[in-house]
Protein backbone atom coordinates (compact mmCIF):
# COMPACT_ATOMS: atom_id res chain seq x y z
CA UNK A 1 0.00 0.00 0.00
CA UNK A 2 1.51 3.32 -1.14
CA UNK A 3 1.32 5.90 2.13
CA UNK A 4 0.15 9.52 1.12
CA UNK A 5 3.31 11.51 0.58
CA UNK A 6 2.14 14.53 3.49
CA UNK A 7 1.79 11.71 6.23
CA UNK A 8 4.95 10.11 4.93
CA UNK A 9 6.81 13.44 5.69
CA UNK A 10 5.00 14.38 8.54
CA UNK A 11 6.28 10.97 9.78
CA UNK A 12 9.65 11.81 9.48
CA UNK A 13 9.23 15.37 10.52
CA UNK A 14 7.72 13.77 13.54
CA UNK A 15 10.76 11.28 13.70
CA UNK A 16 13.55 14.05 13.26
CA UNK A 17 11.54 16.13 16.18
CA UNK A 18 11.22 13.42 18.53
CA UNK A 19 14.76 12.36 18.40
CA UNK A 20 16.52 15.30 19.08
CA UNK A 21 13.91 15.92 22.26
CA UNK A 22 15.29 12.50 23.23
CA UNK A 23 18.62 13.74 23.04
CA UNK A 24 17.99 16.60 24.75
CA UNK A 25 16.35 14.53 27.47
CA UNK A 26 18.92 12.49 28.27
CA UNK A 27 22.03 15.71 28.21
CA UNK A 28 19.47 17.60 30.69
CA UNK A 29 19.26 14.52 32.88
CA UNK A 30 22.66 13.91 32.83
CA UNK A 31 23.46 17.44 33.81
CA UNK A 32 20.77 17.67 36.59
CA UNK A 33 18.17 19.38 34.74
CA UNK A 34 14.37 19.15 33.55
CA UNK A 35 14.22 18.37 30.31
CA UNK A 36 10.06 19.46 30.36
CA UNK A 37 11.29 23.01 32.20
CA UNK A 38 13.69 23.80 29.92
CA UNK A 39 11.38 23.58 26.72
CA UNK A 40 8.81 24.98 28.05
CA UNK A 41 10.52 28.47 30.19
CA UNK A 42 13.25 28.88 28.45
CA UNK A 43 14.29 32.52 27.67
CA UNK A 44 11.76 34.23 26.09
CA UNK A 45 8.96 31.59 26.79
CA UNK A 46 9.22 33.26 30.24
CA UNK A 47 8.39 36.14 28.54
CA UNK A 48 5.33 35.05 26.40
CA UNK A 49 3.79 32.72 29.64
CA UNK A 50 3.95 35.68 32.22
CA UNK A 51 1.87 38.21 29.33
CA UNK A 52 -0.28 34.84 28.62
CA UNK A 53 -1.30 34.46 32.59
CA UNK A 54 -1.09 38.49 33.18
CA UNK A 55 -1.38 40.07 30.35
CA UNK A 56 1.07 43.06 29.27
CA UNK A 57 2.98 45.12 31.58
CA UNK A 58 6.28 44.07 32.60
CA UNK A 59 9.23 45.89 32.22
CA UNK A 60 13.18 44.63 33.51
CA UNK A 61 15.56 47.55 33.68
CA UNK A 62 18.81 45.97 33.29
CA UNK A 63 21.14 48.45 32.80
CA UNK A 64 21.03 52.61 32.33
CA UNK A 65 19.59 53.06 28.82
CA UNK A 66 18.63 49.20 28.47
CA UNK A 67 14.95 48.22 29.60
CA UNK A 68 13.24 45.31 28.68
CA UNK A 69 9.05 45.89 28.13
CA UNK A 70 6.83 42.85 26.97
CA UNK A 71 5.55 45.27 25.03
CA UNK A 72 8.04 44.01 22.64
CA UNK A 73 6.90 40.58 22.13
CA UNK A 74 3.52 40.38 20.27
CA UNK A 75 -0.22 39.20 21.05
CA UNK A 76 -1.00 36.18 19.07
CA UNK A 77 0.82 33.15 20.69
CA UNK A 78 0.17 34.48 24.58
CA UNK A 79 -3.57 34.76 23.62
CA UNK A 80 -3.46 31.01 21.88
CA UNK A 81 -1.91 29.87 24.98
CA UNK A 82 -4.03 31.80 27.33
CA UNK A 83 -6.66 30.04 25.11
CA UNK A 84 -5.50 26.35 25.93
CA UNK A 85 -4.99 26.91 29.65
CA UNK A 86 -8.57 28.32 29.77
CA UNK A 87 -10.09 25.29 27.80
CA UNK A 88 -7.66 22.24 29.65
CA UNK A 89 -6.38 21.86 33.00
CA UNK A 90 -2.71 22.25 31.62
CA UNK A 91 -0.66 24.86 33.18
CA UNK A 92 1.23 27.59 31.18
CA UNK A 93 4.35 25.95 30.12
CA UNK A 94 2.80 22.53 29.24
CA UNK A 95 -0.11 24.65 27.40
CA UNK A 96 3.21 26.71 25.75
CA UNK A 97 4.50 23.34 24.54
CA UNK A 98 0.96 22.16 22.90
CA UNK A 99 0.71 25.81 20.70
CA UNK A 100 4.61 24.90 19.35
CA UNK A 101 3.94 21.77 18.24
CA UNK A 102 0.75 21.66 16.79
CA UNK A 103 2.12 24.74 15.36
CA UNK A 104 4.94 23.22 13.86
CA UNK A 105 2.89 20.19 12.56
CA UNK A 106 0.82 22.43 11.11
CA UNK A 107 3.64 24.49 9.75
CA UNK A 108 5.47 21.63 8.01
CA UNK A 109 1.89 20.23 6.44
CA UNK A 110 2.23 24.20 5.02
CA UNK A 111 6.20 23.42 3.95
CA UNK A 112 5.08 20.36 2.59
CA UNK A 113 2.05 21.78 -0.16
CA UNK A 114 4.31 24.62 -0.85
CA UNK A 115 6.98 22.07 -2.20
CA UNK A 116 4.46 19.86 -3.48
CA UNK A 117 3.03 22.68 -6.02
CA UNK A 118 6.31 23.92 -7.18
CA UNK A 119 8.34 20.59 -7.66
CA UNK A 120 6.00 17.32 -6.99
CA UNK A 121 6.17 15.33 -3.68
CA UNK A 122 9.93 14.03 -3.21
CA UNK A 123 11.04 17.70 -3.39
CA UNK A 124 7.97 18.34 -0.99
CA UNK A 125 9.44 15.38 1.31
CA UNK A 126 12.72 16.53 1.34
CA UNK A 127 12.31 20.14 2.13
CA UNK A 128 10.03 19.33 5.17
CA UNK A 129 12.71 16.94 6.20
CA UNK A 130 15.48 19.33 5.83
CA UNK A 131 13.30 22.01 8.23
CA UNK A 132 13.19 19.65 10.55
CA UNK A 133 17.25 18.61 10.91
CA UNK A 134 18.12 22.87 11.29
CA UNK A 135 21.12 23.28 13.13
CA UNK A 136 18.36 25.53 15.10
CA UNK A 137 15.29 23.26 14.85
CA UNK A 138 15.13 22.69 18.57
CA UNK A 139 13.67 25.55 18.41
CA UNK A 140 10.36 23.97 17.16
CA UNK A 141 10.04 21.68 20.35
CA UNK A 142 10.36 25.28 22.30
CA UNK A 143 7.74 26.98 23.79
CA UNK A 144 8.97 29.78 21.41
CA UNK A 145 6.62 31.32 18.29
CA UNK A 146 8.63 30.75 15.54
CA UNK A 147 6.32 27.69 14.79
CA UNK A 148 3.27 29.69 14.77
CA UNK A 149 4.67 31.85 12.31
CA UNK A 150 5.89 29.46 9.90
CA UNK A 151 2.49 27.54 10.34
CA UNK A 152 0.69 31.09 8.77
CA UNK A 153 3.69 31.95 6.67
CA UNK A 154 3.41 27.98 4.69
CA UNK A 155 -0.03 28.41 4.10
CA UNK A 156 -0.32 32.01 2.85
CA UNK A 157 2.32 31.59 0.79
CA UNK A 158 0.62 28.51 -0.53
CA UNK A 159 -2.47 30.49 -1.12
CA UNK A 160 -1.00 32.93 -2.69
CA UNK A 161 0.96 30.63 -5.23
CA UNK A 162 -3.03 28.95 -5.57
CA UNK A 163 -4.58 32.40 -5.90
CA UNK A 164 -6.73 32.41 -2.82
CA UNK A 165 -6.34 35.55 -2.30
CA UNK A 166 -8.62 36.13 0.70
CA UNK A 167 -7.02 33.58 2.58
CA UNK A 168 -3.33 34.57 1.76
CA UNK A 169 -4.25 38.36 3.38
CA UNK A 170 -6.19 36.58 6.44
CA UNK A 171 -3.33 34.26 7.25
CA UNK A 172 -1.15 37.18 6.65
CA UNK A 173 -2.62 39.11 8.84
CA UNK A 174 -2.06 36.26 11.45
CA UNK A 175 1.20 35.92 10.83
CA UNK A 176 1.51 39.72 11.68
CA UNK A 177 0.36 38.92 14.91
CA UNK A 178 2.82 36.02 15.82
CA UNK A 179 6.21 37.90 15.69
CA UNK A 180 7.91 41.35 14.33
CA UNK A 181 9.26 39.50 11.49
CA UNK A 182 5.97 38.18 10.47
CA UNK A 183 5.84 41.54 8.04
CA UNK A 184 7.91 39.73 5.53
CA UNK A 185 4.18 37.67 5.46
CA UNK A 186 2.18 40.58 4.51
CA UNK A 187 5.37 42.31 2.13
CA UNK A 188 4.96 39.23 0.44
CA UNK A 189 1.29 39.35 -0.47
CA UNK A 190 1.56 43.00 -0.88
CA UNK A 191 4.22 42.48 -3.56
CA UNK A 192 2.52 39.68 -5.42
CA UNK A 193 -0.79 41.26 -5.42
CA UNK A 194 0.50 44.60 -6.74
CA UNK A 195 2.38 42.64 -9.17
CA UNK A 196 -0.51 40.71 -10.19
CA UNK A 197 -2.73 44.17 -10.67
CA UNK A 198 -0.04 45.83 -12.62
CA UNK A 199 0.11 42.79 -14.82
CA UNK A 200 -3.99 41.92 -14.94
CA UNK A 201 -4.98 45.20 -15.60
CA UNK A 202 -8.90 45.83 -15.64
CA UNK A 203 -9.15 42.03 -14.74
CA UNK A 204 -8.41 42.41 -11.50
CA UNK A 205 -11.27 40.81 -8.21
CA UNK A 206 -12.45 41.98 -5.87
CA UNK A 207 -10.75 39.26 -4.22
CA UNK A 208 -7.50 39.52 -4.79
CA UNK A 209 -8.64 43.56 -3.31
CA UNK A 210 -9.91 42.40 -0.33
CA UNK A 211 -6.29 40.03 0.36
CA UNK A 212 -4.33 42.93 -0.03
CA UNK A 213 -6.21 44.82 2.22
CA UNK A 214 -6.13 41.89 5.22
CA UNK A 215 -2.52 41.53 4.68
CA UNK A 216 -0.63 44.10 6.77
CA UNK A 217 -3.77 44.56 9.61
CA UNK A 218 -2.12 41.69 12.26
CA UNK A 219 1.45 43.91 12.04
CA UNK A 220 0.12 47.54 11.58
CA UNK A 221 -2.79 46.79 14.34
CA UNK A 222 -0.02 45.68 16.89
CA UNK A 223 2.48 48.66 16.22
CA UNK A 224 0.15 51.18 16.21
CA UNK A 225 -1.22 49.87 19.41
CA UNK A 226 1.93 49.69 21.13
CA UNK A 227 2.62 53.20 19.95
CA UNK A 228 -0.62 54.56 21.03
CA UNK A 229 -0.26 53.07 24.28
CA UNK A 230 3.29 54.55 24.97
CA UNK A 231 1.86 57.78 23.57
CA UNK A 232 3.25 58.02 20.32
CA UNK A 233 1.01 56.36 17.92
CA UNK A 234 3.95 55.95 14.70
CA UNK A 235 7.24 55.64 16.91
CA UNK A 236 6.03 53.69 20.46
CA UNK A 237 6.52 50.23 19.47
CA UNK A 238 10.30 51.53 17.65
CA UNK A 239 11.36 52.77 20.60
CA UNK A 240 10.53 49.41 22.81
CA UNK A 241 12.44 47.91 20.64
CA UNK A 242 15.49 49.93 21.03
CA UNK A 243 15.98 50.10 24.51
CA UNK A 244 15.92 46.29 24.57
CA UNK A 245 19.32 46.99 22.38
CA UNK A 246 17.63 46.05 19.09
CA UNK A 247 17.07 48.63 15.92
CA UNK A 248 17.39 48.41 12.59
CA UNK A 249 20.92 49.67 11.74
CA UNK A 250 21.94 48.61 7.69
CA UNK A 251 24.06 45.66 9.48
CA UNK A 252 26.24 48.15 11.50
CA UNK A 253 25.70 46.09 14.64
CA UNK A 254 26.52 42.73 12.39
CA UNK A 255 29.52 43.47 11.33
CA UNK A 256 30.63 45.43 14.88
CA UNK A 257 29.91 41.89 15.82
CA UNK A 258 31.55 39.70 13.13
CA UNK A 259 34.62 41.98 14.18
CA UNK A 260 34.56 41.83 17.33
CA UNK A 261 34.26 37.33 16.96
CA UNK A 262 37.43 37.67 14.18
CA UNK A 263 39.70 39.69 16.66
CA UNK A 264 38.98 38.03 20.30
CA UNK A 265 36.59 34.86 19.48
CA UNK A 266 33.56 33.72 21.82
CA UNK A 267 31.15 30.83 22.36
CA UNK A 268 30.76 28.16 19.99
CA UNK A 269 27.34 29.62 19.13
CA UNK A 270 28.30 33.07 17.93
CA UNK A 271 30.65 31.17 14.82
CA UNK A 272 28.23 28.78 14.30
CA UNK A 273 25.59 32.01 14.31
CA UNK A 274 27.60 33.21 11.27
CA UNK A 275 28.43 30.28 9.28
CA UNK A 276 24.87 29.85 9.12
CA UNK A 277 23.53 33.18 8.64
CA UNK A 278 26.24 33.38 5.93
CA UNK A 279 24.80 29.74 4.41
CA UNK A 280 21.19 31.69 4.28
CA UNK A 281 22.65 34.05 2.38
CA UNK A 282 24.37 31.95 -0.09
CA UNK A 283 21.17 29.67 -0.52
CA UNK A 284 19.16 33.03 -1.47
CA UNK A 285 21.35 33.46 -4.26
CA UNK A 286 20.85 29.62 -5.15
CA UNK A 287 16.85 30.51 -4.97
CA UNK A 288 17.33 33.73 -7.27
CA UNK A 289 19.32 32.01 -9.53
CA UNK A 290 16.49 28.99 -9.77
CA UNK A 291 13.78 31.88 -10.38
CA UNK A 292 11.57 30.98 -7.56
CA UNK A 293 7.74 32.66 -7.60
CA UNK A 294 8.00 35.75 -6.69
CA UNK A 295 6.06 35.70 -2.85
CA UNK A 296 8.77 32.89 -1.74
CA UNK A 297 11.64 35.66 -3.09
CA UNK A 298 9.94 38.05 -1.49
CA UNK A 299 9.03 36.83 2.00
CA UNK A 300 12.48 35.51 2.35
CA UNK A 301 14.17 38.24 1.25
CA UNK A 302 12.51 40.59 3.56
CA UNK A 303 13.21 37.73 6.99
CA UNK A 304 16.82 37.67 5.91
CA UNK A 305 16.95 41.89 5.54
CA UNK A 306 15.26 42.02 9.26
CA UNK A 307 18.00 39.42 10.08
CA UNK A 308 20.97 40.80 8.54
CA UNK A 309 20.02 44.62 9.31
CA UNK A 310 19.21 44.30 12.99
CA UNK A 311 21.43 45.21 15.79
CA UNK A 312 19.72 42.59 17.57
CA UNK A 313 21.62 39.77 19.84
CA UNK A 314 23.44 37.91 17.06
CA UNK A 315 22.72 34.50 18.13
CA UNK A 316 19.26 35.14 18.02
CA UNK A 317 19.81 35.43 14.36
CA UNK A 318 19.54 31.82 12.84
CA UNK A 319 15.98 31.47 14.59
CA UNK A 320 15.16 34.62 13.29
CA UNK A 321 15.64 32.61 9.91
CA UNK A 322 13.82 29.35 10.80
CA UNK A 323 10.63 30.32 9.05
CA UNK A 324 12.90 31.43 5.58
CA UNK A 325 12.31 27.54 4.73
CA UNK A 326 11.84 28.39 0.97
CA UNK A 327 15.68 29.03 1.46
CA UNK A 328 15.61 25.48 1.68
CA UNK A 329 14.53 24.38 -1.96
CA UNK A 330 17.97 24.06 -3.70
CA UNK A 331 19.16 21.64 -1.09
CA UNK A 332 15.67 19.58 -1.05
CA UNK A 333 16.03 19.60 -4.53
CA UNK A 334 19.81 18.40 -4.74
CA UNK A 335 19.18 16.12 -1.98
CA UNK A 336 16.52 14.28 -4.32
CA UNK A 337 18.62 14.22 -7.17
CA UNK A 338 21.79 12.48 -5.28
CA UNK A 339 19.18 10.16 -3.73
CA UNK A 340 17.84 8.77 -6.73
CA UNK A 341 21.69 8.84 -8.12
CA UNK A 342 23.19 7.62 -5.04
CA UNK A 343 20.73 6.33 -1.82
CA UNK A 344 23.53 6.17 0.45
CA UNK A 345 25.56 9.67 -0.20
CA UNK A 346 22.04 10.83 0.39
CA UNK A 347 21.56 8.73 3.26
CA UNK A 348 24.71 9.84 4.90
CA UNK A 349 23.53 13.62 3.95
CA UNK A 350 20.87 13.60 5.87
CA UNK A 351 22.72 11.43 8.89
CA UNK A 352 25.22 13.75 9.27
CA UNK A 353 22.65 16.46 9.28
CA UNK A 354 20.20 14.74 11.50
CA UNK A 355 23.40 14.29 14.01
CA UNK A 356 24.56 18.33 14.03
CA UNK A 357 20.72 19.23 14.38
CA UNK A 358 19.98 16.75 17.80
CA UNK A 359 23.84 17.49 18.82
CA UNK A 360 23.82 21.19 18.88
CA UNK A 361 19.99 21.64 19.69
CA UNK A 362 20.84 20.04 22.71
CA UNK A 363 23.82 22.25 23.68
CA UNK A 364 22.14 25.49 22.84
CA UNK A 365 18.99 24.70 25.46
CA UNK A 366 20.70 22.47 27.87
CA UNK A 367 24.55 23.35 28.05
CA UNK A 368 25.58 26.81 26.55
CA UNK A 369 23.21 29.00 28.70
CA UNK A 370 22.89 31.36 25.58
CA UNK A 371 19.80 33.67 24.50
CA UNK A 372 18.21 31.56 22.32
Amino acid sequence: MVRHPLAAALGLFAAARLTGLAVLAVTAWATGHGPLALLGRSWDSRWYLGIAAHGYGRTLHVRPGVVFDDLAFFPLYPALVRAVTALTPLGGGAAGLVVSWTAAAVAAAGIHAVGLRLHGRAVAGALVLLWGLLPHSVVLSLAYTEPVLTAFAAWSLFAVLTGRWVWAGALAALAGLSRPNGVAVAAAVLVTAAYEIWRRREKVTHRLWTGLALAPLGWLGYVLWVGHRRGDLLGGYFEVQRRWGSRFDLGRGSLRFVRHLVLHGDRLVFPMAILLVAAAVLLYALLLADRAPLPLLVYTGVLLLIALGGSGFFASKPRFLLPAFPLLLPLARALVRTARARPWHAAVVAGALAGLSFVYGAYLVVIADTPL
